[in-house]
């Protein structure tokens, strides 16, 4: 298991959040998402490093950026 954090920009509520959790949650591998809404931080525990690109294009699906993309 790995796990990685992520700084998403954007979210302002519990429904951001929630849609984050979401699409993070369904990439191969993905067994938890944590999201900090104060933050902007993510942990992602997967069983595998994932791809840069996954994260980003799940992110954006939900309606939100990466910090530096």
């Amino acid at each position: 298991m790995t796990t990685s954090t992520y700084t998403v920009v954007g979210m302002t509520c519990d429904h951001c959040a929630g849609s984050v959790r979401e699409e993070l949650g369904r990439l191969d591998g993905v067994s938890q998402v944590d999201v900090d809404l104060a933050s902007g931080n993510v942990d992602v525990t997967s069983a595998a490093p994932l791809s840069a690109d996954d994260v980003k294009a799940a992110v954006e699906e939900a309606g939100y950026q990466l910090a530096g993309s």
